[in-house]
């Protein structure tokens, strides 16, 4: 798929924060609030980061996010494999005016060659696909497929990555499926350390469907925070959940 392709109808142009835009398909795989968690806890625990590089960036959310709240002199580089989420990104960038601010890479972030010439870095974000291939079924559609499958490597990939990526004061902060055990094993066997945890539960009646989890190369106690809630049992969003965007700058 290429953006050429498209008609401008199949494009949507939405606001992400209160100064910027971001570019998505109509009908393909949007921003969610996997991305708004984890820009959030990154900000939260690194709010003067001067460098950010994101995984996995897709269509850019997470690490525009997170740029939005850092000082006006952070940089962000973006790693996307997929080509139409890439053009979408670059599309954002130069609608907003980030050039100067952001490099978006098209390449899959299991290849060595795409990190060669770039530094350490001190944030490091991710919000990977966790449904394996063969345990869900999988969208027609190629880029909500992608971004849902582990089709190209899953949070151990991510994990070895960010090792490898971060300054040794550096964080890791990434979100994965919230009943999952692989992402706290992931961080493990890459040889971080987990260092916070922050459960979210999409309605207050329910269990927690994601976790975004943050991690360093330094021995560290664990920090399991209390867990966000975004609807309470009644349907309505809670005033911790818009706190959250109220911090990011995103629309309410």
């Amino acid at each position: 798929m290429d953006l050429s392709e498209l008609k401008p109808t199949e494009i949507t142009c939405d606001l992400l924060t209160r100064n910027w835009s971001i570019f998505q398909l109509k009908k393909g795989h949007r921003f969610s609030a996997d991305d708004l968690f984890t820009a959030d806890l990154a900000l939260r625990l690194a709010p003067n980061a001067q460098k950010c590089l994101d995984l996995g960036a897709g269509i850019g959310t997470v690490g525009l996010l997170v740029l939005n709240g850092l000082p006006s002199a952070a940089t962000l580089t973006m790693i996307e494999a997929q080509r139409i989420s890439h053009q979408l990104a670059c599309r954002t960038i130069a609608h907003n005016k980030l050039s100067s601010r952001v490099t978006a890479i098209c390449g899959d972030l299991r290849n060595d060659k795409v990190f060669e010439h770039l530094p350490k870095f001190p944030l490091i974000t991710g919000s990977p696909p966790y449904i394996p291939v063969g345990s869900g079924v999988m969208s027609p559609h190629p880029q909500r497929a992608a971004c849902r499958m582990e089709l190209r490597g899953s949070i151990a990939d991510y994990a070895l990555r960010a090792a490898q990526m971060l300054s040794e004061d550096g964080l890791f902060v990434v979100c994965f499926a919230g009943q999952d055990t692989r992402g706290e094993a992931a961080i493990k066997e890459a040889g971080l350390h987990l260092k916070l945890r922050q459960d979210v539960i999409f309605r207050a009646d329910l269990l927690p469907t994601i976790t975004v989890l943050a991690a360093q190369k330094s021995p560290c106690e664990v920090n399991r925070i209390s867990p966000v809630v975004i609807r309470n049992a009644q349907g309505d969003f809670t005033d911790e959940y818009m706190a959250v965007r109220h911090r990011l700058g995103a629309p309410i």
